[in-house]
This record gives structure tokens, C-alpha cells and sequence, in this order.
């Protein structure tokens, strides 16, 4: 197949992180023309001047919108892409030089619709990056639930590095209003369209996760909230394993318990956990402060992912409302 890539990249006030994206892209080994499609999705702080650097060294489409959220402001790129197959991108990532070979190698080989490929951490992220990083890739956390080779269901790509052809994404119609939660969302309509995915592993991405711990919190949180929503859309895809975190965490909470009144070993299980975890980290970060860093993360990944699917659960459940009046502030108003 004659495949022709446009990259889709909605950018709001972050005009220094598309300037790595941009040089990163500039530096692809791939020898053909592709495009970027950029949309500014109602920035106050504009990167039209970032922007005009590399007009002249890569095809630039660029637009600007009003701020409707990275699903709509995808689909508003991919609406007017020249390419017959877009790769979706968020704004903190960097590509290595070998990103665009890789995909269309393993595309022509085996071609689907829509792939994704995973995230690593660049050697400039910051010791917090690294272990966020660790904590949201790896399979001794959750994520191995979001699918990869070892994963326990077929892999489900996410938009921070996701390729989707011209042909699904008009059989589709796109990303929904949901925020977080449009990624899996959109891969089960993908699914329910019979097409397939897969998982690109060479194409891989340097994610920054432009995040402190608090951020990091909300975001897992927001995860968790979202999936029940998704399994409500969507009630094929539940799945006992997205149940683990909030079981993880009330599980120790009762450990806890059960160790102050003298029964200590399903704590002791917990540290074996934990243990275990840390050697791997130590293992695949090569840094023993990431590694401990890395405790920090999936603990934090455990209990905001864990408390929000169990609240979510619970309103959702019990209530005779759509999930768009229950939780608003997870839907982004699409004119």
C-alpha cells in the first residue's frame, strides 16, 4: 500500500514543547514527504512564531481553533489531513530518528488500521519523569492492563502515539467529548468497526508527562473515574482487571489493620510486592533514585486510579443519570 502519513498534533500553550517535537520530527530518517498538522486549540499563548521556524524544512498545516479539547481538535486535524493514514501525537512528545521508518516497515508487512506504539523515557527527563514513566509503562503495575506484548488483552493505543488510517477514522467519526478516556473509547468503536490493532514496538516515543506529583494524581484519578463510564458505552469490554487497583488498595488498608492487631503477613506480601518492584526498577532505569521514585509513582497510580473507578462505580451504578450530568468537568463541550 502507498502510504502517505500526516502527523495530527493539537497544541495549547505549549509552544516549547512543540519546538522539540518539531526538531525531532526535522531529524526523521524517513526519505519521503509526510505532513504536520498542527491545531492550536484556543491557546492564549500562541506558537505561531515557534511554528514559523520550520516552515521552510517540513510540509506545515497549521490552524487555529477555539478550545474544544484534544479529541475534538484531533479529529478538526485528521478532518483536514492530506494523508491517507495520521499519526496522532501529543505535544510533549519527541520522536527518535527512526520513528517513521519503523512504522511504515512494520505497516507494510502487516498492515491495520490503527496502532499504537509505547512511551520511554528520554535520558534529559527529570528523576520524577523517569519514575512516572516506570509506573505508567510497566507490567508490574497497571500498565500492563492498557495492552502490550506480555499485555492481558489486545493492545489498546493511546493518542500520545497512535496511527489510525484516512479509512477508519471516517468509518468511525472520530474521537468522542470525553476527556481523559477518548483514546480507549475510540479503539473500541475501531474494534466494533472490524478493524484490527497492534502494537508497533520500534515505533516508540519519548513521552515527557508534563507532570508534578499532584498532577499525576489527578490524572490517574481521572483514568479511573472515566472507566466505568467506558464500561457502561461499552459493557463487552469489562474486564475484573480494572478492578485491581481499587482491590490492591483496600487490600492494604486492611493488611494495615490486620498487622496492628498482630496478624502481619498479608503486609507481608505487600513489601514482598514492593520489593520485587523496586528490583525491577532499579533493573530498567539503571538509577536507584528513580527507583525509589518509582514506589512514590505506583503507589500514587494505585490509589487515584483505585478511588476514582470505585467512586465512579458507585455514582454510576446507583444513579439513573447519563454520565455527562453526573461528572460535566469530564466532558468537554463540542460545538
Amino acid at each position: 500500500m502507498d502510504l502517505s502519513f500526516s502527523f495530527i498534533i493539537p497544541v495549547y500553550n505549549r509552544p516549547n514543547e512543540i519546538k522539540e517535537l518539531l526538531d525531532s520530527l526535522r531529524l526523521q530518517t524517513y526519505d519521503k514527504t509526510f505532513e504536520v498538522v498542527i491545531v492550536e486549540d484556543g491557546s492564549t499563548i500562541s506558537s505561531e512564531d515557534v511554528i514559523s521556524e520550520y516552515v521552510d524544512t517540513l510540509a506545515i498545516s497549521y490552524y487555529k481553533k477555539p478550545n474544544s479539547g484534544p479529541g475534538d481538535s484531533r479529529n478538526y486535524g485528521m478532518a483536514r489531513a492530506k494523508g491517507n493514514y495520521f499519526i496522532v501525537l501529543d505535544s510533549d512528545c519527541i520522536l527518535p530518528p527512526q520513528y517513521l521508518v519503523a512504522a511504515e516497515k512494520s505497516l507494510q508487512e502487516d498492515y491495520v488500521h490503527c496502532y499504537g506504539g509505547p512511551d520511554a523515557a528520554h535520558e534529559s527527563f527529570s528523576t520524577v519523569q523517569k519514575a512516572i514513566n516506570y509506573a505508567m509503562t510497566s507490567f508490574l503495575t497497571t500498565g500492563g492492563i492498557r495492552g502490550g506484548k506480555k499485555a492481558v488483552d489486545k493492545f489498546q493505543p493511546r493518542s500520545f502515539n497512535m496511527g489510525i488510517s484516512k479509512e477508519a477514522f471516517e468509518k468511525v467519526g472520530g474521537y468522542g467529548n470525553i476527556h481523559p478516556g477518548e483514546d480507549p473509547d475510540l479503539t473500541i468503536r475501531i474494534w466494533n468497526s472490524g478493524y484490527k490493532t497492534k502494537l508497533i514496538s520500534e515505533a516508540f516515543v519519548y513521552h515527557k508527562r508534563r507532570i508534578d506529583w499532584n498532577k499525576f494524581y489527578i490524572q490517574v484519578n481521572k483514568f479511573g473515574m472515566v472507566r466505568p463510564i467506558l464500561n457502561k458505552w461499552h459493557p463487552e469490554t469489562k474486564k475484573i482487571t480494572y478492578w485491581f487497583p481499587t482491590l490492591f488498595c483496600l487490600g492494604l488498608i486492611i493488611s494495615i489493620i490486620l498487622a496492628a492487631l498482630g496478624f502481619a503477613v498479608p503486609l507481608y506480601l505487600y513489601a514482598l510486592y514492593f520489593s520485587v518492584l523496586f528490583v525491577d526498577a532499579i533493573v530498567k532505569t539503571g538509577n536507584l533514585k528513580v527507583a525509589l521514585l518509582s514506589l512514590v509513582a505506583t503507589a500514587i497510580q494505585f490509589f487515584g486510579y483505585g478511588y476514582g473507578f470505585l467512586k465512579s462505580t458507585l455514582y454510576i451504578d446507583s444513579s439513573s443519570k447519563k454520565p455527562e450530568e453526573i461528572f460535566p468537568k469530564l466532558f468537554f463541550r463540542v460545538s
